[in-house]
């Protein structure tokens, strides 16, 4: 049986994810740093839920260990928005600082811990939940300064890890969900999530090592950087 880690899964894009990969017959393991909202109502014996806090060191080596077996798919999908400051000079750099500690920190220390149990004979896939949002030449309308930055710097980050983790088997895959019609994506937004996690799942399941590193959107468009 192949095996899933999950951050962030809790409801959103996240949950969708376990819901589907359930379905698919994978072992899932998923994290949640506070309350398990959509979890909780998941009755699966190959399930497991675990609190996960990706600005924490401690919490996920606890995680890490809670995982008795090798890897095959690494879903960092935990992440956070920023303030939308409606200037330059109402930017909380404090804040600023742990949308980039969540959003872009997080999926490396995920990577880092979970590495020994990634690499194997057969292809591991780490997909970054990332945003068309961390494209520099899309952005035209600036603002949302944080959360930019901090999938910019995702982006950066999972295509330097790639160069390394070519001689393991592990493959990164940068991935763009659309606007979403989540709590985080509002009720106007346009994509169904049902509609983007399948498309995501899509592109995972038909990832190679080969292709390490792409930025694609979840309907298979790729993506300026």
């Amino acid at each position: 049986m192949r095996t899933a880690v999950v951050t962030g899964a809790s409801r959103g894009i996240g949950s969708e994810f376990v819901v589907r990969l359930l379905e698919d017959g994978w072992r899932v393991y998923a994290g949640y740093r506070s309350d398990m909202h959509r979890l909780d109502l998941i009755e699966n014996d190959n399930l497991s839920c675990h609190k996960l806090d990706v600005t924490c060191n401690e919490s996920i080596k606890k995680f890490v260990e809670s995982v008795d077996s090798s890897i095959d798919l690494l879903i960092n999908n935990a992440g956070v928005p920023d303030g939308r400051w409606r200037n330059i000079k109402e930017i909380d750099d404090r804040w600023m600082l742990e949308v980039l500690d969540i959003n872009s920190v997080g999926p490396v220390r995920m990577v880092k811990e979970f590495y020994d149990k990634m690499s194997h004979d057969s292809l591991t896939t780490v997909a970054m939940i990332s945003s068309l949002m961390g494209s520099i030449d899309d952005c035209h309308s600036g603002r949302s300064y944080a959360y930019r930055a901090s999938k910019t710097a995702l982006n950066m980050l999972s295509v330097a890890m790639k160069k390394e983790a070519l001689k393991d088997n592990i493959s990164f895959l940068i991935l763009h969900p659309g606007w979403v019609k989540t709590r985080m994506g509002g009720e106007h937004a346009p994509v169904e999530l049902s509609d983007s996690v399948e498309g995501m799942l899509e592109l995972i399941y038909s990832h190679s090592l080969d292709s390490s590193g792409r930025f694609v959107q979840y309907d298979g468009v790729d993506l300026p950087w």
